[in-house]
């Protein structure tokens, strides 16, 4: 009980002196600073519900399995120093949380449209905050079943109220981004979610419209000819057609939540460098441009989204596209337009048989080093959460004990309103039960998080994690990886919504 009489003390010493921060000496001061900082990175992990392929793990599971599995992954997250979850909540046109627009989805109930009696997404988002990991919510805008018998989806379905908005194509039911309605219907589901959940970013992933089947027509001529007359070429008003969702969507976020992001994360290629000059240097079987008819680059020049995470899921010199090629042509894309590039990862094929390169220990390592190396890129997202957490061929210890042995503040937010930088924070340090405890509270602006920088004596301060701010800007941080005897001073720094660093308080020297 002795750290709660501390913490008490601590609160009484705010109330009575009106700031918590214990001065230091000039020479104090000048004895501590803050080491000089590594790049500033975003470490994002992909949770996937579609197939079950992460959370949860199976349909139909009990609410406290749920919670429990969900719980266990963001811990795992937190031990490899991650910062951001990406999490599937719209998998199928259904939803893993309670929507008047869409039906439960049946891969957490096992029926679809079957109540499950709570709400996984708060959940979700409230777990992930207590780990101060950002939280993305994952969209799929188009995608209704992965089964193509429309009878088979759930009576309220609107798919099944409306069946002129869906598209059978391949073993698939797609709503068609053709139809007017479809857009408005898609982005009213996100926005539901923006305004009543304190997410962090809306997320797209790669599918737009269905890859193509071989064998397989896709039948939206009804749409063009009804909404398609400005456009002689189909392809042309295909691509209008996901250009308008996308541009629409950015404009109603910002005018919601103007910290919540946007951002996409497309098929690596956009085109070709033989189909177009402006293209990247590869032969991929497959163009984002041509065949799912989602302009990505247009996007990033026209800054419609906060940031791009092209799947970069090739080792490098592969010869149809190469990790590294990519890696250059998307750094020169971004260049100069305000938009994050984030590189996703394919964990999920780190000791796959696929190649030899993938056999190879180093080649993940490889990769983050080459890319981090550029300047524009500013972190990287893994697929999927399971795959780096199962440590194939020692991937999750080598980030844990040296790629990420270090904690790194997500980047700035270059399109978020920058609210004025937070102002130093006040902290106050004591020892509880011989364990160095901070209070910190926040003299300026909302901070939605601190940083905790420590020293021995005199020195660089490093960092050695971060702590949610609570609702009234307060936190509260434990040091248990003070070593007993030794001296530590403590610097901490406020940081908003749009991850804007403010200077740092300290606190006098302590011993633990």
């Amino acid at each position: 009980m002795g750290w709660r009489r501390t913490l008490t003390a601590l609160l009484g010493a705010l109330a009575i002196g009106g700031v918590l921060v214990i001065p230091a000496s000039a020479a104090e001061a000048e004895a501590v600073a803050p080491c000089p900082a590594p790049k500033k990175a975003l470490r994002g992990l992909w949770l996937a519900s579609v197939g079950n392929i992460n959370w949860p793990s199976a349909p139909g599971l009990p609410a406290e399995r749920v919670r429990t599995e969900y719980r266990d992954l963001l811990d795992g997250a937190r031990r490899i120093r991650a910062n951001a979850v990406f999490v599937q909540v719209r998998p199928t046109a259904d939803a893993l949380y309670p929507s008047e627009f869409e039906p439960w989805s049946h891969w957490l109930t096992g029926e679809q449209g079957k109540d499950p009696g709570w709400d996984p997404l708060a959940f979700a988002v409230h777990e992930a905050h207590a780990r101060n990991l950002e939280f993305h919510a994952w969209f799929n805008p188009y995608r209704v079943s992965k089964q193509g018998d429309i009878t088979e989806l759930a009576p309220n379905h609107p798919a099944r109220q409306h069946p002129d908005w869906v598209l059978h194509y391949g073993d698939g039911l797609y709503y068609n981004p053709g139809v007017p309605e479809v857009r408005a219907f898609v982005e009213q589901v996100i926005l539901d979610v923006v305004r009543r959940y304190d997410i962090d970013g809306v997320h797209f992933d790669d599918y737009f419209y269905p890859y193509p089947v071989a064998g397989h027509l896709l039948d939206d001529d009804r749409a063009y000819r009804e909404h398609g007359a400005a456009f002689p070429d189909l392809a042309d008003w295909r691509r209008d057609n996901v250009d308008r969702l996308v541009s629409g969507l950015a404009g109603k976020i910002k005018a919601a939540k103007p910290w919540v992001t946007f951002g996409v994360s497309p098929f690596a290629v956009w085109r070709n460098g033989k189909t177009d000059a402006s293209g990247s240097d590869t032969a991929a079987g497959i163009e984002t441009y041509d065949d799912l008819y989602a302009d990505t680059r247009k996007w990033v020049h026209r800054r419609w989204i906060d940031y791009v995470a092209p799947q970069v899921y090739w080792h490098i010199g592969f010869p149809a596209a190469d990790y590294a090629k990519l890696v250059d042509w998307w750094s020169r894309e971004v260049r100069g337009t305000g938009v994050a590039l984030y590189l996703g990862q394919a964990a999920y094929r780190i000791g796959s048989p696929i190649s030899p390169q993938w056999t190879d220990p180093e080649e993940m390592p490889r990769q983050l080093k080459l890319s981090s190396a550029a300047p524009e890129v500013a972190g990287h997202i893994y697929f999927q959460i399971h795959s780096v957490l199962a440590n194939p061929l020692g991937f999750r210890d080598r980030l844990s004990n040296d790629i990420y042995r270090a904690p790194s503040l997500v980047p700035p937010r270059t399109a978020v309103p920058d609210w004025g930088r937070p102002w130093a924070p006040s902290p106050a340090v004591a020892r509880v039960d011989g364990v160095p405890q901070l209070l910190v509270k926040s003299t300026g602006l909302p901070s939605a998080y601190y940083a905790v920088y420590r020293a021995e004596r005199r020195g660089c301060a490093t960092m050695l994690d971060t702590v949610r701010a609570d609702a009234n800007g307060g936190a509260v941080f434990v040091d248990r990886t003070a070593r007993p005897g030794v001296t530590y001073t403590y610097l901490v720094t406020a940081v908003d919504r749009g991850h804007h660093e403010g200077p740092a308080g300290r606190t006098r020297p302590i011993t633990a």
